[in-house]
C-alpha cells in the first residue's frame, strides 16, 4: 500500500478493503452452501451467487481509480487489464451468454478467486494498519502457487463454452452495414482475449514468485 497517504484515504481504503474481503467471504460461504445443499452439483453455482459476485467484483473497478489517483502505488495499466479481463469473463461471457455457468469453469474459478480475494483484501486492511500476521503474508505470497493456475484454467472454460456458443448465436456480434459504420464480432474478440493468456499469465505469475521471494524467501524444497 501507499506508505503516505492521508488520514482520509486510508480510512476510505480500510473501508473499501475490509467490505471487498467480507464481500468475497460471502460468496464463498453461499457457494459451499449450495454445493452442499445440492450434494455437488456445480450447475447452478452460479445462479446461487450471482448478485454478491455481480457486485464485490464490478467494485473492484474502484482499484483502477485508486492507481491512477496515486492514494495506491499500483499501475494503472496493469491494474486495468487485471480488472476487464475478469470482468469480460463474469458479465458478456458468465452471465449473458447462454450454457456458460452450466459447467464446472465457473465454480472452480469462483472459488479460486474467492479465496484469493478474502485474503488480498485483509492483507491490504492489515498493511494500512501497520500489523501483518505472518500467516496472512505467508497465505497472501503462497495460495497464489495453486489458485492463480487453477482459476485462470476456470476462466477459460467459460471463454471456450462462450465461444462455441457466441460462434452460432453472433451474439453481441455487429456486422457491416449497420447505422453506425463499425462491425465488431464478439466470437473473435473471444478467440484474440483467450490467446492472451498466453503471455500474460506467466509474466504475472512470475511476478508473484518474485514477489513471495522478496517477503518471504523462497519455498523450501525436499
Amino acid at each position: 500500500m501507499a506508505k503516505e497517504i492521508s488520514s482520509l484515504s486510508r480510512a476510505y481504503l480500510l473501508l473499501y478493503n475490509g467490505i471487498l474481503s467480507n464481500g468475497w467471504l460471502i460468496v464463498l460461504v453461499q457457494m459451499v452452501q449450495h454445493l452442499v445443499k445440492t450434494d455437488g452439483d456445480y450447475a447452478g453455482v452460479y445462479e446461487a451467487v450471482a448478485l454478491p459476485l455481480q457486485v464485490f467484483q464490478t467494485a473492484a473497478i474502484l482499484e483502477i481509480v485508486h492507481a491512477a489517483i496515486g492514494i495506491v502505488p499500483s499501475s494503472a495499466v496493469v491494474t486495468f487489464a487485471q480488472v476487464f479481463s475478469r470482468i469480460v469473463v463474469l458479465w458478456p461471457v458468465l452471465h449473458y451468454t447462454s450454457g456458460v455457468s452450466a459447467t464446472y469453469g465457473p465454480v472452480m474459478m469462483i472459488t479460486c478467486w474467492s479465496i484469493t480475494e478474502i485474503i488480498r483484501y485483509a492483507f491490504y486492511v492489515s498493511s494500512l494498519l501497520q500489523w501483518t500476521p505472518y500467516a496472512l503474508l505467508w497465505c497472501r505470497y503462497t495460495f497464489f502457487y495453486a489458485l492463480y493456475p487453477l482459476g485462470v484454467f476456470g476462466e477459460l472454460v467459460c471463454v471456450y463454452r462462450a465461444m462455441t456458443v457466441v460462434k452460432n448465436t453472433a451474439q453481441f456480434s455487429f456486422p457491416l452495414p449497420n447505422s453506425l459504420n463499425v462491425s465488431f464480432d464478439f466470437f473473435c474478440f473471444l478467440v484474440l482475449f483467450a490467446a492472451l493468456y498466453l503471455p500474460v499469465f506467466p509474466h504475472l505469475y512470475l511476478h508473484m514468485i518474485k514477489q513471495r521471494a522478496k517477503y518471504i524467501g523462497k519455498p523450501k524444497t525436499a
